[in-house]
């Protein structure tokens, strides 16, 4: 039987949660949160032609190499919040920080994509109305037509790794009673 949702408290992931006190969690959940399995998979499937750095270089390899910086940094983020209010403090708060950092991070580097695209269409544009007409051109194609499938891509990414974070880094914090009755209501707050 399917239990009935009355309370926010009763809906998955409401649990309150604790970092690991051993580092290697934490690692180990970068590490995993670093390989998505859409990604590792297509590499599998579909070998990259390009490995060489540069403009010619795999797009999935490229995205590789950001969640090498991006989840660790994502856990730094983390850390540095939860020191800073005590929160996230439950799985779906890790989860939904992570998507929402992957999210920013994604629209950034597709802006910065975009306009670095744009100052390479000026810079080998022969004439003003050429570079003006390769500057619609790239940033219809990169920023209105690109900026959707880099969103999406990046919160699935990030979706993947705050998963990873919150259940391989974070361990259930039990509920502590008021024994004594000094904590007050929790409600008056």
């Amino acid at each position: 039987m399917i239990p009935k949702l009355e309370r926010p408290e009763d809906f998955p992931g409401q649990q309150r949660v604790a970092w690991k006190r051993e580092p290697q969690h934490t690692a180990l959940a970068a590490l995993a949160g670093v390989f998505w399995p859409p990604l590792v998979i297509t590499l599998l499937i579909w070998p990259p032609q390009n490995w060489m750095p540069g403009i010619e270089m795999d797009w999935r390899l490229m995205l590789l190499l950001i969640g090498v910086f991006a989840v660790p940094g994502g856990f730094w983020l983390l850390a540095r919040e939860r020191r800073q209010t005590g929160r996230p403090a439950t799985r779906l708060g890790v989860v939904w920080r992570f998507m929402f950092y992957g999210g920013l991070l994604a629209v950034a580097l597709a802006a910065i994509f975009a306009l670095v695209q744009v100052i390479g269409q000026w810079l080998s544009a022969a004439n003003l109305g050429e570079g003006i007409g390769a500057t619609e051109t790239t940033l219809l194609i990169f920023g209105v037509g690109g900026l959707p499938f880099a969103v999406v891509i990046g919160v699935a990414y990030a979706l993947w790794a705050g998963l990873c974070a919150a259940f391989i880094a974070f361990r259930p914090q039990p509920e502590v009673r008021d024994r004594l009755g000094v904590m007050g209501d929790r409600n008056e707050a």
